[in-house]
């Protein structure tokens, strides 16, 4: 009896505590009672509905309190209440919604999903929030494996480095561009792209909105993004020759000048605009035949094609020297080539993430992987044409609210679960006044774009039903419906 009782004792010296803390029973059945728990009241989440009788004043004096602490208004009137299920969330004033926009992109899996969830507070026992570059768990580098392994199997994309948000993944982008072709000091990048809203990023972003009173330092050239229209009228190979002119007249002009072109393979908020293989590799030949990187920026596309990767989508990851990644991912990144590696010291920082977002950010990228998500008949590909089926059937039922966009190609567009649709010809005001009459309906959603102007939804693909989408877009019809009368 003593000798076994001294095994166990080697056993279990032979363990850190931490180790000791991950298996144990009594933690895993606590949290397993936990997020049980949270299934069982989010299932009480069936479908949109209105606010709860009375709830109304007290709603109004949290979203009084919100303001006051911003220093004006919410867009919208969105409080959460801290439960949803999957493609439904409840807001503070017990209404439920259709979330079709997923905070801009970041909840793929929707809301009170029970894997992530327990994931996600077995995590949270860890001895500290923080990870840092200086002081880090294992987690960090956890996620940016996970990570790495799905990018080496069709790029270059060798190493990584993990980073709080998704401006701070491209300013770690630039500054590793930067370095590895100093002294150039000019970007270039696609009309209508979007950056972040960090002093470099806003400059870079193509919105005048987004940089009001900022000193302009960097030096940005804009290349026009692919446009179907004009690449029917013209000519594909036309078109692409002229882009091409275009990009070489730059080249000419700041002669070894240029670190990077940053590549938005589909276009975020400029109007979820989707390009072609042909046009996006001879901009690459291009660059690099003129000693130009090539850095991906897929924050808000990752995941959501029909391919893990956008740079798979279109077969280029060979060209990617430097890509980025964050949103759906929780952590976020920026992944280089074993010749883009920077110097020791250029990328720092005392947070790199918190070991929710790692352990969450890893468990995504596996599902990613392993859930029949990709290829033409993925979960992707299909959701994507049952939004598209719908779209059409309102136009053809309602067609005074679905006027000829003339600078679109069509009414609906976007690629896989990036979904975008252009009522009342992309009319500024209108779509709007549309973002709030939806949500009042009982669907959030949001816009894109910069003339037309799209609605635009990036849905919980990971846990929605392919037989959601007409329920969602009765709440559509009712809220389009109003702007219309």
């Amino acid at each position: 009896m003593a000798q076994g009782n001294g095994q166990a004792a080697v056993a279990s010296a032979a363990q850190t505590v931490g180790e000791q803390l991950r298996e144990s029973p009594a933690l895993q059945a606590a949290i397993r009672a936990a997020v049980e728990e949270v299934r069982a009241k989010n299932a009480q989440i069936t479908g949109p509905r209105g606010a709860i009788e009375g709830r109304a004043e007290s709603y109004q004096s949290f979203m009084d309190r919100a303001a006051a602490a911003r220093g004006r208004g919410l867009l919208y009137p969105y409080l959460g209440s801290g439960a949803g299920n999957g493609a439904l969330v409840e807001l503070m004033d017990g209404s439920v919604k259709w979330d079709m926009i997923g905070g801009i992109g970041v909840h793929f899996f929707g809301h009170g999903e029970p894997e992530l969830i327990e994931t996600a507070m077995l995590a949270s026992t860890e001895d500290t929030l923080k990870h840092g570059n200086l002081q880090s768990g294992f987690g960090a580098y956890e996620f940016l494996e996970a990570l790495l392994e799905q990018a080496k199997k069709s790029s270059r994309l060798a190493h990584g480095f993990v980073t709080t948000s998704g401006a701070m993944a491209n300013e770690n982008s630039l500054k590793v561009c930067y370095q590895k072709h100093a002294p150039a000091s000019r970007v270039i990048a696609f009309k209508d792209c979007f950056m972040g809203r960090s002093v470099t990023m806003c400059q870079i972003g193509d919105s005048d909105a987004g940089r009001v009173g900022i000193p302009l330092t960097t030096q940005v050239d804009y290349m026009p993004f692919y446009d179907e229209v004009a690449a029917e009228r013209m000519g594909a190979t036309k078109f692409i020759d002229m882009a091409v002119s275009h990009l070489e007249q730059y080249i000419e002009r700041y002669p070894k000048q240029h670190a990077c072109f940053i590549f938005e393979l589909v276009q975020g908020e400029g109007g979820f605009n989707v390009g072609t293989r042909d046009y996006f590799k001879a901009l690459m030949d291009c660059c690099k035949a003129n000693n130009i990187a090539v850095w991906d920026d897929e924050i808000q596309s990752f995941g959501r094609t029909e391919r893990m990767f956008a740079y798979e989508l279109y077969d280029l990851g060979d060209y990617v020297d430097v890509f980025c990644v964050g949103k759906m991912t929780q952590a976020c990144a920026t992944l280089f080539t074993e010749q883009y590696n920077p110097q020791g010291g250029l990328l720092s920082g005392t947070f790199t993430g918190a070991s929710v977002e790692f352990a969450a950010g890893k468990r995504i990228i596996e599902r990613l992987a392993e859930g029949g998500y990709y290829g033409s008949d993925g979960r992707i590909a299909q959701h994507h044409a049952a939004f598209r089926a719908e779209v059409k059937k309102l136009a053809a039922k309602h067609p005074q609210l679905f006027p000829k966009v003339a600078q679109s190609a069509d009414i609906v567009g976007g690629i896989g679960g990036m979904c975008r649709f252009t009522p009342f010809g992309g009319a500024k005001d209108k779509i709007m006044k549309a973002c709030h009459t939806l949500f009042d309906a009982g669907v959030l959603v949001f816009y894109c774009g910069h003339g037309p102007y799209h609605l635009r939804m990036l849905p919980p693909l990971g846990v929605m039903k392919l037989e959601d989408w007409p329920r969602v877009f009765e709440k559509v019809e009712e809220g389009l419906l109003k702007v219309g009368a």
